[in-house]
């Protein structure tokens, strides 16, 4: 990580990552902020998200419901993303296999990481 300046809304904006398992959006994030940092932009915001993923302190777990959505969990785990209400949420378990290195079967270069997403409807949605 870069040497710079201390700002509270950048560690604002990582904090409210941190806070939730929900694998909230920039405009989450901000109208979380927003009533607490009154000059907060939503610009702010997103390059704030972009910084962090550069230096590798959150993820990008994809894009849902048309926004990005986000994960300060680095760990390797796996997403489950509901296609009816948008929930994303982490998966505790253990492959058979390890993709990664099932994908590398494939390729003829090298996998750095690799993503498990699996897609459905929540239990919620289903009842």
């Amino acid at each position: 990580m870069k040497n710079r300046k201390h700002s509270r809304k950048r560690e604002a904006i990582l904090g409210a990552l941190r806070s939730t398992k929900t694998h909230p959006s920039a405009e989450w994030i901000y109208a979380q902020l927003k009533p607490l940092y009154p000059d907060l932009s939503l610009g702010t915001v997103y390059r704030n998200l972009s910084l962090f993923r550069e230096e590798g302190r959150i993820i990008s777990v994809g894009t849902v419901n048309g926004q990005e959505r986000f994960d300060a969990d680095t760990s390797p785990h796996a997403h489950f993303v509901c296609d009816r209400c948008g929930a994303v949420i982490d998966m505790d378990v253990e492959f058979a296999f390890d993709p990664c290195k099932a994908a590398s079967a494939f390729s003829e270069g090298s996998i750095d990481y690799c993503e498990v997403v699996c897609h459905g409807r929540c239990h919620k949605c289903i009842e």
